[in-house]
């Protein structure tokens, strides 16, 4: 029988730890119990990671019913800390601190927000108007009291790290792993789009209830994603969270 064929990332000017992060990230979500089927991945090399190669399809509404019901299993398998306890992640190509943090407002605003604020603010991409706006909307309205502990979450949940084979949705790119909110996924879903996205949360809903007013805290954790985008992108990312903000507000 043939070995299964691989797909090979390279970037030689990666930063160190890179793909080691991807792979551990990678192996630590492919360990829920029933969740979404995770990208295997074979080894990492200097400046690469091999991994199982996948097979697109387009998506049909049975498979997006099935990947909510099994993105609510990888969440609930859950994580011993805020954070990861074995290193720092990367989200694209920026460093992620993963702490661990005393509590998910710790390291929603130390890990996940302050970095990319402060960076976007040295890059003279947001003033310190918005600096202050978004310090203000992450205090007053931190949804601690909707998560309980810490879930298994992917954190970089766009639907390009989301591809659908014949046999279903597989995550991809697990560099940003850890232990959070899981409405940080659901919410990242929505923000860059994804196919049968109703679909995927009524079944995300029907296997576990998502908390009352989910709805209204979805521009909070677009915060993260879009700071991100700010450092790497600038441009129109800018005032997406600046109404995100102003949602929030």
């Amino acid at each position: 029988m043939n070995a299964p064929a691989t797909f090979t990332k390279r970037d030689p000017q990666a930063p160190v730890g890179f793909f080691e992060a991807e792979a551990r990230g990678l192996r630590w979500l492919a360990q829920a119990d029933g969740g979404v089927p995770v990208v295997g991945v074979r080894r990492v090399e200097h400046g690469q990671i091999v991994l199982d190669r996948l097979d697109a399809v387009s998506p049909s509404r049975a498979q997006a019913i099935q990947f909510g019901r099994r993105m609510a299993r990888t969440h609930g398998a859950g994580c011993s800390v805020w954070g990861r306890d074995d290193g720092d992640g990367y989200i694209g190509a920026l460093p992620l601190p993963n702490g661990p943090y005393a509590s998910f407002a710790d390291l929603w605003w130390s890990g996940r927000i302050e970095p990319y604020l402060r960076r976007a603010v040295d890059g003279r991409l947001l003033t310190r108007e918005d600096a202050h706006a978004v310090e203000r909307v992450v205090a007053a309205r931190s949804p601690e009291a909707s998560v309980a502990a810490p879930s298994r979450v992917h954190g970089d949940l766009w639907s390009g790290n989301v591809v659908w084979t014949a046999s279903g949705a597989v995550l991809i790119d697990g560099a940003a792993a850890h232990g959070g909110h899981p409405e940080a996924d659901l919410a990242m879903l929505s923000l860059f789009g994804l196919p049968h996205l109703r679909e995927v949360l009524e079944a995300y809903q029907d296997s576990t209830p998502i908390p009352a007013g989910w709805q209204q805290r979805v521009p909070f954790f677009w915060l993260h994603p879009l700071l991100v985008h700010v450092v790497l992108f600038g441009g129109g990312y800018v005032e997406q969270v600046r109404r995100a903000v102003a949602a929030l507000a």
